[in-house]
């Protein structure tokens, strides 16, 4: 939790909630103490997890899963940068959030761009507390023997090449804060591997490993990496998709419906709250009942 102390500019710092200890607590209103220094609080909703004060990147921050999230973060406080391809889309995305959110353009495969989109948040915010990388594509859905060699390069660019880029620009400065909290968004096709999909599900899979060794790395400090790997939500993904690969991916699911973005976002936006404070390099599950493991 980023506190301030009362009469003072200077923020206190991120605060784990172990570190806290809570005085008096109403339906509205919560009173910590914390080195001496006493805090009100709004309770209800997730503010008591640390997001008031809290600076975030959303890739694929503009619609589907990623819009969802920062929807979320922003309504509890958070200060969005919606990094997507779609500068339009992002900018009213942005726009509509308010609370000081920016919207920049960046294309995730390319390092270049990736850079940039970081320095600019830095350089805005003035350092980065949450990282939720959603950005992505399904591409084609067909056998391996006809997939085309170009656009499984392509997915496997974007989907993992840009989940380590991502990843890889905040870390040095989250090391430096000794605080940060990454989920990347896998998908059960990492963990199971859909027919038809083999780029697809070969770059999820990319994902949970890359999220795994990233975590342990970055154990040792205040730093939460985790992933979440969602059943299909009915999202602009599924443009990407033939309707039969639609009807499989539903007919794997026991609930029998597809995930709703507001679901994952709220389990994606506990795993980057400071009450998430032990849990990384782990893979949390969306599946609908449908993950076996």
């Amino acid at each position: 939790m980023n506190l301030k102390a009362p009469g003072q500019g200077n923020r206190v710092g991120p605060i784990r909630p172990a570190q806290m200890t809570s005085i008096w607590t109403s339906e509205r209103v919560r009173v910590i103490s914390y080195n001496k220094l006493y805090f009100i609080c709004r309770t209800g909703g997730m503010n008591h997890m640390g997001l008031l004060s809290n600076n975030a990147i959303v890739t694929g921050g503009a619609q589907g899963i990623g819009g969802a999230v920062a929807k979320k973060l922003a309504s509890n406080g958070a200060r969005l940068a919606i990094w997507d391809l779609d500068f339009g889309l992002a900018t009213k995305k942005a726009t509509a959030l308010g609370s000081g959110s920016i919207a920049i353009e960046v294309d995730v495969s390319n390092w270049q761009s990736v850079q940039n989109a970081y320095g600019q948040t830095f350089n805005e915010f003035g350092r980065v507390d949450i990282l939720v990388h959603s950005a992505g594509i399904a591409g084609s859905n067909a056998p391996v023997a006809d997939y085309s060699v170009e656009e499984f390069r392509q997915i496997i660019d974007i989907n993992l090449m840009g989940t380590f880029h991502v990843n890889k620009v905040v870390v040095e400065d989250m090391r430096s804060q000794n605080y940060g909290r990454i989920v990347n968004i896998s998908s059960i096709a990492g963990k199971e591997g859909n027919p038809n999909a083999s780029a697809y599900s070969a770059s999820k899979a990319g994902v949970i490993g890359l999220t795994k060794s990233l975590g342990k790395e970055l154990a040792d400090v205040d730093i939460a990496v985790n992933c979440v790997t969602p059943a299909a939500a009915r999202t602009r993904i599924f443009d990407q998709m033939k309707q039969k690969h639609i009807d499989y991916m539903l007919s794997k699911i026991p609930r029998n419906r597809f995930l709703e973005v507001e679901e994952a976002a709220s389990m994606i936006c506990w795993l980057v709250s400071a009450e998430n404070s032990f849990t990384t390099g782990a893979v949390f599950d969306l599946s609908g009942g449908r993950a076996t493991y």
